[in-house]
């Protein structure tokens, strides 16, 4: 009897330790911009729309939300994506994605935006870079 409780317990803990994750793994990357769509002028006050364009590898790629950093009139954006892995994905071309990006300046003044475009052959972060005069209306 000790030994068919002993089993039992020995099964129960392989069991219990046992790995059942059946949720997928989900990373993070940025994807490079393409192109962007912005006003000659950005209002002080107001939210001002920026378009971003860019397009997602893979059918496992899905918009996540914008890095956004801020360093005195210098804004810098990337467009993050989460990407489920061990998935069955396919390939995505020409598929040209559009997300509205809002930037409520604090400041009058020269902005230069610079959006994430990918790396070059050197792993050198590649940027548009746009300035715009944040004006009163």
């Amino acid at each position: 009897m000790k030994k068919i409780a002993a089993l039992i317990g020995i099964f129960l803990l392989v069991v219990s330790c046992s790995p059942e994750n059946d949720e997928p793994n989900v990373n993070y990357e940025l994807v490079p911009i393409q192109n962007v769509i912005i006003g000659d002028e950005l209002y002080f006050g107001d939210e001002n729309i920026i378009t971003i364009q860019y397009s997602r590898p893979t059918t496992c790629h899905g918009f996540n939300g914008f890095v956004y950093e801020k360093d005195d009139f210098t804004r810098t954006i990337g467009v993050q994506n989460y990407v489920v892995e061990n998935a069955d994905c396919q390939a995505v071309t020409g598929e040209v994605i559009e997300k509205d990006f809002v930037f409520q300046p604090t400041a009058t003044g020269m902005y230069t935006f610079k959006f994430w475009q990918g790396k070059d052959a050197s792993g050198n972060n590649i940027f548009l870079e746009l300035q715009r005069e944040v004006i009163i209306q």
